[in-house]
């Protein structure tokens, strides 16, 4: 329904009864100046007063993606903040593309981040909750104190040991060309087609249960425009300048990567060469997974995260 001009937002009858999805919703009211205030959907399981996971997903998913994760998360002791980007989920979405900007996602991210005051946060991101969460991470280092990164990337169209070699490379290529073309997107059937394992009927109706028709998909189909593909593109400054941060990182910084996800597993080696933080760590490729690797294997990934957290406070 359009709650205002160019604003669009998804009945709440459309979140009923999704699978193994029991959470309470929370908002927060975004500002925008152009837009008005938007409203930001977050799920916030576990004592507000422990240390912070905050789970960040990608295109075209939402915090569904992390329906496994969370619970084993709570009962180690920790916060579990999984908001839906603006654009995804329950969160409202502006309807025009030219609203969406890497920019835009982090300022409505931080402005949720601050109004929760969010602190000793640990960052997991995945897909485009990676440019997003970690250049947040290089605007206000001090609320994180670890970051996980999963089958993500960090592009500034640098040759190695920057970046990566023949970056953007054909498969990154075509699909923004896909969604640049595209005037809607077929959102289930996207996220079964990079995953090991085409996942149940009713999973996948909750992947498109935030998107009613293609009105409401404007930022799913915009966000991956906001790849910077050549050196000139919107989000290279930012990306570097989140890179100067990142390379002074000394904090837990650990790589999740699976076994069957060709479009980031590049990025593996950039994180850990570049990131102070990453030297030491455990890090994994986890197997029997696709890009996806909440959706397949989130309870392997949850473990992993934590034992690591559970050797650094034991260290």
């Amino acid at each position: 329904m359009l709650i205002r001009e160019g604003v669009a937002r998804t009945p709440d009858d459309r979140f009923a009864g999704l699978p193994d999805f029991p959470f309470a919703p929370h908002y927060h009211m975004a500002p925008d100046a152009r837009l008005g205030p938007l409203r930001m959907h977050y799920l916030d399981e576990g004592p507000r007063d422990a240390p912070v996971m905050l789970l960040l997903h990608g295109e075209p998913s939402w915090s569904f993606l992390y329906r496994r994760m969370i619970p084993p998360l709570v009962a180690a002791g920790y916060r579990v903040i999984a908001p839906d980007h603006v654009g995804f989920g329950r969160s409202d979405k502006p309807t025009a593309r030219e609203s969406y900007s890497q920019a835009a996602l982090v300022g409505w991210l931080a402005d949720l981040v601050t109004a929760l005051d969010l602190r000793r946060i640990t960052l997991v991101c995945q897909d485009w909750g990676g440019p997003i969460g970690l250049n947040l991470l290089a605007a206000m280092p001090e609320r994180f104190e670890a970051a996980v990164a999963a089958n993500t990337l960090l592009p500034t169209c640098e040759p190695p040991p920057l970046g990566v070699a023949g970056w953007p490379g054909p498969i990154i290529t075509a699909w923004a060309e896909t969604c640049r073309t595209s005037d809607d997107l077929a959102v289930s059937e996207v996220i079964a087609a990079v995953c090991v394992n085409r996942p149940d009927p009713a999973v996948l109706a909750a992947y498109d249960a935030p998107f009613p028709d293609a009105a409401y998909k404007a930022g799913a189909l915009a966000i991956t425009g906001c790849i910077p593909l050549a050196t000139s593109a919107p989000g290279i400054a930012a990306n570097r300048a989140a890179w100067a941060v990142l390379e002074r990182f000394d904090r837990p910084f650990l790589t999740l990567f699976s076994d069957s996800d060709p479009s980031t597993i590049a990025w593996e080696a950039v994180f850990q060469a570049r990131v102070p933080g990453a030297a030491g760590q455990p890090h994994a490729r986890i197997a029997g997974a696709g890009h996806f690797l909440q959706e397949e294997q989130g309870p392997a990934m949850a473990e992993r995260i934590i034992a690591w957290k559970r050797a650094g406070q034991a260290a």
